[in-house]
C-alpha cells in the first residue's frame, strides 16, 4: 500500500473516531484506560484532569500506546496502533483549543485549574487489519 493511501486510512480513523484507549507505564506494567482523543495532523490530544493516575504515569515514563478505530462491527474493521511520547500541556492556548462543552462535566471551563492537555507525538503508527495483512507503517 502507498504511503499517500496509509496516511489517507489513516487520517480516515482519527477523524471519525474519537473514543480509544490510552496505555501508560504504571511501574514496569502497562496501564490502559479509554480517552478521547482529537487529531491534529497526527499529534494526538486528550483532555484529562491533573491529579489523575495517567498524568503520574507520563511524568515518571512518557512512553505511551494508543488503540483507536476498531468499532467492533466487524472481524475486517482496519485500527490504528500508536506509539509515541505524551506530553503535559497546561497552556491557556492549547487549553482553549482542545476544549468544547462536552468536558462541561469535569471541567469548569478552559480556565479550571485541574483541567490539563495531554499532547501525544507518534513515533510510530501502524495501520492494521487490512488486507495486506501485515500491518501497514506511516512514515512520519
Amino acid at each position: 500500500m502507498e504511503q499517500s493511501e496509509i496516511k489517507a486510512k489513516a487520517e480516515r480513523i482519527l477523524d471519525s473516531n474519537l473514543i480509544g484507549t490510552l496505555a501508560t507505564v504504571k511501574g514496569d506494567k502497562p496501564f490502559s484506560r479509554y480517552m478521547t482523543f482529537f487529531n491534529d495532523n497526527f499529534t494526538l490530544y486528550s483532555a484529562t484532569d491533573k491529579n489523575t493516575h495517567k498524568v503520574e504515569d507520563i511524568e515518571k515514563n512518557n512512553s505511551v500506546h494508543i488503540l483507536i478505530g476498531y468499532n467492533g462491527e466487524g472481524l475486517d474493521n482496519a485500527y490504528l496502533e500508536i506509539e509515541g511520547k505524551a506530553a503535559i500541556k497546561d497552556s491557556p492556548e492549547i487549553k482553549e483549543k482542545i476544549w468544547n462543552e462536552k468536558l462541561s462535566p469535569w471541567f469548569e471551563g478552559p480556565a479550571d485549574p485541574s483541567y490539563t492537555v495531554l499532547e501525544i507525538q507518534p513515533d510510530e503508527i501502524r495501520l492494521m487489519n487490512t488486507k495486506e495483512n501485515d500491518p501497514q507503517i506511516l512514515q512520519l
